[in-house]
């Protein structure tokens, strides 16, 4: 009897730069304790280890990190089925086409690895419910219901129901403005865009041949050619320096005709930022979240970390405070977007500090 279950396909390629000095190239956010006892890249392997539900997970990623990513995963332990070591980064779209050219017809369920869900439960109540559709063909993804007016996401638009707790995705739209986004809120059959996919392997693949071919054969090509160690699996690099770096919302999901979304409600954030991180707290009396070695005196609503130093905040408020061993970063709430600027910055003038 064949295995039914669903196949989580971990995508861990990101770098994180918006939450430097933690976050590196060598060292993304992915691999930190961010949202409590375990890394995300555990937590996000663990919410996808209940063997009634999901197999064995893939994870897709960068061959630099193969180590690091094989020891957390056998750290929580999970064993993984596969690490897909990408030769170069080509955005999300060439990475799932390669969990989907080696899935057959198994159902995957593709997730970053650097989000926080702080209600697994309601995760996989929505996996559970995409289901359905998910095996009829449909593209299923899912759907945030928004908590205020975001402007740093993408949205969904509901349409009619497909299933119970499915909805035909009426459209994908880009991060919006303040008012856009307050509009969206209020018409309430608008989700924020999780970056979560359900699906059958080969109606990925179907889509992908239709929308974008020219990242489907090189990926054929490349795993063709890979060499395959164990677990470890390398597409050949330049059958996969071919294929187009795209996002798969933008490649496959904002055309295909039958893309399905689950609402959820699942205590989700991206962490795609220090703002995002202070937002998720918890935080003290004062409103401050500490982490480390950390003493705040007279300090209201900051963010203070550290993974080295000790860090002494006195009569300020409003701040972002990140100490690592060889870096430092202050700034005020609402400014951390601006990292992203700082690190590109140091890439010019210092080439350790990134």
């Amino acid at each position: 009897m064949a295995d039914e279950r669903i196949i989580p396909v971990i995508l861990s390629g990101g770098a994180g730069t918006r939450l430097w000095p933690l976050s590196r190239s060598a060292n993304p956010k992915q691999l930190h304790r961010l949202g409590g006892e375990t890394t995300m890249l555990q937590a996000a392997a663990l919410r996808a280890a209940d063997p009634t539900l999901f197999s064995a997970p893939m994870v897709v990623g960068s061959a630099a990190l193969a180590d690091a990513v094989e020891a957390q995963l056998r750290a929580c332990g999970v064993e993984p089925a596969a690490l897909i070591l990408e030769p170069t980064p080509r955005n999300t779209a060439a990475a799932v086409a390669l969990a989907a050219v080696e899935g057959g017809e198994a159902l995957m369920l593709v997730m970053p690895s650097d989000h926080l869900v702080a209600d697994v439960e309601a995760f996989r109540a929505a996996v559970r419910a995409g289901s359905a559709a998910a095996r009829k063909g449909w593209l299923v993804t899912f759907g945030i219901r928004p908590e205020f007016a975001e402007t740093g996401y993408g949205y969904i638009q509901r349409a009619e129901a497909i299933e119970p707790g499915v909805y035909r995705a009426e459209r994908f739209v880009e991060k919006p403005d303040r008012a856009t986004a307050e509009r969206y809120l209020s018409e309430g059959c608008y989700d924020w865009n999780g970056g979560i996919f359900l699906f059958r392997a080969d109606a990925m693949r179907a889509a992908l041949e239709r929308h974008a071919p020219d990242i489907l054969e090189p990926v054929e090509q490349a795993l063709a050619a890979a060499n395959r160690d164990g677990n470890r699996w390398t597409p050949e690099r330049s059958a996969f320096e071919r294929a187009r770096s795209e996002s798969i919302d933008h490649a496959v999901m904002e055309k295909a005709e039958r893309v399905g979304v689950v609402p959820v409600q699942m205590g989700w954030s991206d962490v795609g930022s220090w703002d995002a991180l202070y937002a998720v707290g918890p935080g003290d009396a004062g409103g401050n979240v500490l982490r480390g070695e950390v003493e705040a005196l007279d300090t209201r609503r900051s963010l203070v970390a550290t993974e080295g130093p000790v860090v002494v905040t006195i009569g300020v408020e409003d701040l972002i405070v990140i100490a690592t061993g060889d870096a430092v970063l202050v700034a005020r709430r609402g400014e951390s977007q601006r990292v992203k600027d700082a690190v590109e910055l140091l890439k010019s003038r210092h080439s350790r500090s990134h």
